[in-house]
């Protein structure tokens, strides 16, 4: 076994270990033994990550694609599926992202759930939730892929509702599951075409078979890259099937920073990219990804406007960060996508991590409408979350500058109409920097509420547990979050883990920097050698302008959230009541779960009702378990009654028999 190989099995095992002895051994784990175990399985995950990097950094080019199996997963004449994995650029890219981010948010976590009593299942699940994502990038034909794709589903339905005695949490927990069930039937369902068609599963069999038997925008193939849309969309909750990642805010805040920077919501990203040769012979289908990414883009961000509820505003931005994302690998731009989904993975996950932090020394409270003047109270968290800020913003110099714009460069660069597709891009980008700083002078600046006041004084507030959502009164026993709160101001493992996430959003741009470096993209080249699209780049002249077309709308987007929240503070409510009519449309999310209520859960729960009494209670109950029922009870009461015990009685119906038998053949014989 090579060393590529002896670490991709690593990367795997670590966190399998850790979720198993976690979950079987939590009753003689004292202490915070279970988080600094999960945290450790995941970091080791991470250094294999890094010995498969300098592993087939040390190969030719050629050579930079490493399978290996376990086993024959699925055997039968003629066809064989192996549990195998795949180290190649991408893979360990995206292994590097998975396991180094989730590490720092295991750390984070060590301190933010330690007064939870369900503390050692949590990082069970978590363990568990990696290792899914780990799987997920590192299997090396379309059958493992779909196996780590259900675990992610299954592993952030169980983390969405891990406060399982909250109510929203477990509708919030089922809404994600189903949602991600039908992305996984689209994928299932392109696995069997693309089969059908090329008689492989594994990656390089079923490329050459679509290479040989498919012609450009084949009907059967642009329906299988459909279909594996479907599952990305799902997965990275681009429109129309977006509505599950705002309300997966009802888990732990530790949960929402691993789904929104690790894999989860990203994993459509990386599904178009591991399988581009199949979306570069069905170009039809691409467009369809860029658009649909695009409009999510727009959506989101218009949609982060308005809502009030800290981590929601997050969550919207990370439906339209992805859209970026999706946007720049269907545009074939798969260096630009991915360099955006590395930077997103560390500013998002310091964002939620500078959010949970707030949220704590609000004593649980998660409405910005309720925040202000964290500016002194929180100092370490004003910083870090604002570095954050200015990193979703674009803002000059940071990652998300690089990144952003990169992906806007080669939209412009395909002419015709992507131009206005990257026009839309840019103003989208102007939103972002809008509500970015919006956060940051809703919660940090302006007049003290108490609980900063209060923690100004060294006092960190506690309120009576309640569900944020809907104010219902809650307990802090097992299925509720924990009765103390945690601030990053006062616990080093969170302090350890944000403030490599910000030197991360700082720096993590320099890999890309336009006519200066091309680490990232000369890395990924021998996964995508054989792409068209991939070596199609603007000019570094293009892409400077691009960057500074970029930094002024991330200026602009900052200065204007500045004028209406900080020097005109009322100008944001007088905007509200002039354009009442757009702002209700915005804060009710364009519709779309009213829509979804309309047509899909109250014709279902209708269905559902006339079910239960209709067929259930009148029809099988009344008419055939009670008609027979009745029938049974009749025909007993009658032979009850003709059982008199008088010889006469039964004299007369055997002279009755009798007489019916002789006119019964009277008439047969007529």
């Amino acid at each position: 076994m090579t060393a590529a190989q002896t670490f991709g099995w690593l990367i795997l095992a670590f966190p399998l270990l850790g979720t198993l002895v976690i979950a079987f051994g939590w009753r003689a784990l004292p202490g915070r033994s279970a988080g600094w175990i999960g945290t450790g399985a995941i970091a080791l995950a991470f250094l294999s990550a890094v010995g498969a990097l300098v592993s087939i950094q040390g190969l030719g080019e050629e050579e930079r694609a490493v399978t290996a199996s376990a086993f024959a997963y699925a055997e039968t004449a003629g066809f064989s599926v192996d549990f195998g994995i795949l180290v190649d650029p991408l893979s360990v890219f995206m292994c590097l992202v998975v396991a180094g981010v989730s590490s720092l948010i295991h750390l984070y976590s060590v301190s933010y759930l330690s007064s939870d009593e369900g503390y050692a299942r949590y990082f069970a699940y978590l363990n568990f939730f990696v290792l899914s994502m780990l799987l997920l990038v590192l299997a090396g034909n379309l059958v493992l892929l779909i196996v780590g794709w259900a675990f992610v589903g299954a592993a952030s339905y169980l983390l969405i509702s891990f406060w399982y005695r909250r109510q929203t949490a477990v509708y919030a927990g089922i809404k994600a599951f189903v949602i991600n069930v039908i992305g996984d039937v689209g994928l299932v369902v392109a696995a069997f075409l693309l089969f059908n068609e090329t008689g492989a599963l594994d990656y390089a069999g079923v490329f050459e078979g679509a290479r040989e038997g498919f012609s450009t925008n084949d009907g059967t193939l642009v329906a299988a890259c459909l279909l594996l849309l479907v599952g990305a969309f799902a997965k990275s909750a681009q429109l129309p099937l977006h509505t599950w990642l705002p309300d997966a805010m009802e888990g732990p805040t530790p949960v929402s920073a691993l789904i929104h920077a690790a894999t989860m919501v990203t994993a459509g990203v990386y599904l178009i990219a591991r399988t581009h040769p199949l979306f570069e012979l069905a170009p039809a289908a691409a467009d369809v990804a860029a658009i649909i990414g695009l409009a999510t883009v727009i959506f989101a961000a218009t949609v982060a406007l308005v809502v009030t509820d800290l981590k929601r505003i997050i969550a919207y931005s990370t439906i339209s960060q992805i859209g970026y994302m999706i946007l720049g690998v269907s545009i074939f731009a798969y260096g630009a996508g991915l360099f955006h989904l590395m930077t997103h993975a560390f500013f998002k996950a310091l964002l939620f991590m500078g959010a949970g932090s707030v949220i704590g020394a609000m004593g649980g409270v998660q409405s910005i409408d309720r925040m202000g003047g964290f500016r002194k109270a929180m100092p370490f968290t004003f910083i870090t979350f604002t570095i954050g800020a200015l990193a979703l913003a674009g803002f000059p110099l940071m990652s998300g500058f690089f990144s952003k714009d990169e992906i806007v460069a080669f939209t412009f660069n395909r002419g015709g109409l992507y131009v206005l597709m990257g026009i839309g891009a840019y103003l989208a980008a102007l939103l972002t920097a809008f509500y970015a700083f919006r956060m940051v002078f809703r919660v940090f600046w302006g007049e003290p509420v108490p609980e900063a006041r209060e923690l100004e004084q060294g006092h960190l507030a506690h309120h009576d547990p309640a569900n944020p959502m809907t104010g219902e009164a809650e307990d802090s026993d097992v299925g509720f979050p924990g009765p103390e709160h945690h601030i990053a101001e006062r616990e080093a493992p969170m302090r350890a883990a944000m403030g490599a996430l910000a030197v991360l959003s700082v720096l993590g741009g320099l890999v890309a920097i336009p006519g200066v470096t091309d680490t990232l993209e000369h890395f990924l080249e021998p996964t995508f050698a054989e792409s068209a699209g991939f070596h199609e780049h603007p000019s570094t002249g293009a892409e400077v302008l691009g960057l500074v077309v970029g930094g002024l709308i991330a200026i602009a987007g900052i200065a204007g959230a500045w004028a209406v929240y900080l020097r005109r503070p009322g100008v944001s409510l007088e905007l509200r009541d002039r354009f009442r009519a757009v702002h209700g449309f915005l804060e009710r999310k364009w519709w779309f779960d009213e829509l979804y209520d309309a047509v899909f859960v109250r014709p279902a729960a209708t269905a559902g009702r006339i079910g239960n009494s209709v067929i259930e209670s009148a029809l099988v109950q009344g008419v055939i378990v009670g008609g027979a029922t009745g029938v049974v009870r009749a025909g007993t009461s009658f032979a009850r009654a003709i059982q008199s015990g008088y010889v006469r009685a039964y004299a007369l119906l055997l002279f009755m028999g009798l007489f019916a038998l002789a006119l019964y053949f009277l008439i047969v014989s007529s």
